[in-house]
């Protein structure tokens, strides 16, 4: 049909064969195996004996299973049985990934269940990130395009998002009578676009019970952005105390008495600027000091509106308050960056070590190929980047010579999504 722009797929398979017409772009070893191979050879076997996996695993090592996992990430699988045939079809090369095997159905189940003891995942990814930041330290900068440069501070993002599950079977996430979901709780560091804390949990609980274990390492001088439902005044005192500042929204229901007006009358798009304190006596008791509120007129979906923010910090402009939590919906970019890309809405297995271990997975195969854009200077999206690669699991493509030598790959940098694309 004229005029219609090809699908990702169908460009990156053309983009494949224009490389592979290249012989300085063609490598002794599949594209899966070249992301496996950023992961440390001895990381997950030692993982493995701290957490007592290895005396579990006989012929279906731990190694093997997080390599068919970022299969199961890289290929959309959509079952076990996809999973299983698709590695059995491609012995050989999967065997040269350090020897990894294809598990059948039954095994891999096992082993997403029984293999369970998630941290193990969440040590992994921690650990092969600390890794990559070691091997290019230019990785964990200030790479992000629409990091607030004028704040030469780090500033992270706080936010949730909801991962919905299937009720009628997985009990152990419900949280309502027909609804199951969990929720992976992050904070992102916005100079790099990088995780730097996460939890994945049910979503039983309210956000602001999370609040404290991902705000535990925040220090002086740093700025965190907060969503309203992390309001917990309580933790906001004790982030003020270390010296630390914050940015977040007013509740609705807010109870609070004026102390000192800021501004006299309305400038421009910023309304109202004052110094408050909290008129209810039990949040009184939680955060005795003064705050900061600020009243201006946002943009929202195309339209304009009216906005209220909360800060500790009375020195900044009212406008770089509400600059800064514009800069809080970048993680909503990367919430659906990860949604768009991997495998976050079909599951393998319907027990919380399953659906935390595929989690997880997810994250580690998301920074693995973030890094390998970085070492290889594409210029492009990650969502198309993420299309070349998962066209070219088994293709013997060297990508640090291909991908800068591609033609197709010319142009403005965007490898991350403006913040506004994704503001709901």
């Amino acid at each position: 049909m004229a005029g219609v722009e090809p699908s990702l797929e169908t460009s990156a398979t053309r983009t494949e064969e224009s490389i592979m017409s290249n012989p300085s772009a063609r490598s002794k070893f599949s594209t899966l195996k070249q992301v496996c191979d950023l992961i440390p050879g001895h990381l997950v076997a030692k993982l493995a004996r701290v957490h007592g996996i290895d005396e579990q695993a006989r012929t279906f090592t731990p190694w093997s299973h997080v390599v068919a996992l970022l299969y199961a990430q890289l290929s959309h699988a959509i079952g076990l049985n996809n999973v299983s045939d698709g590695l059995r079809l491609h012995k050989g090369p999967l065997s040269a990934i350090r020897g990894a095997t294809a598990p059948p159905r039954n095994t891999l189940s096992h082993a997403n269940h029984a293999n369970g003891v998630t941290k193990m995942a969440e040590d992994l990814f921690w650990a092969v990130l600390d890794h990559l930041k070691t091997l290019s330290p230019r990785f964990g900068g200030k790479t992000y395009k629409g990091f607030p440069r004028r704040l030469n501070r780090v500033i992270h993002a706080v936010d949730s998002t909801t991962i919905q599950l299937v009720a009628n079977c997985i009990d152990w996430a419900r949280h309502r009578r027909k609804k199951a979901a969990a929720k992976l709780h992050l904070r992102l560091d916005l100079q790099s676009f990088l995780p730097k804390f996460a939890i994945v949990d049910t979503a039983h609980h309210n956000d602001n019970k999370r609040a404290r274990e991902l705000c535990a390492d925040i220090g002086a001088g740093e700025i965190a952005l907060f969503d309203k439902a992390y309001v917990d005044f309580e933790h906001l005192h004790d982030l003020d105390a270390r010296g630390a500042f914050w940015v977040t929204r007013a509740k609705d229901n807010l109870k609070t008495r004026c102390v000192k007006r800021r501004v006299a009358r309305a400038q421009g798009r910023m309304l109202r600027d004052d110094e408050v304190v909290l008129r209810t006596p039990a949040t009184y008791a939680r955060y005795p000091k003064p705050l900061r509120r600020v009243r201006a007129i946002v943009e929202r979906d195309g339209k304009d509106v009216e906005m209220e923010f909360l800060t500790n910090n009375l020195e900044w402009a009212p406008s770089t308050i509400a600059d800064l939590y514009k800069h809080r919906w970048a993680i909503e970019a990367f919430f659906k960056q990860i949604k768009q890309c991997l495998q976050l809405c079909d599951f393998l297995g319907h027990s919380k070590n399953a659906i935390q271990w595929q989690v997880w997975t997810a994250l580690l195969l998301y920074v693995l190929l973030r890094f390998l854009a970085h070492a290889s200077q594409w210029p492009h999206s990650f969502t198309r980047f993420f299309g070349f690669v998962r066209a070219c699991i088994w293709t013997r493509i060297d990508w640090m010579t291909a991908l800068r030598a591609c033609g197709t790959a010319r142009g403005d940098f965007r490898l991350l999504a403006a913040p506004r694309q994704a503001y709901l």
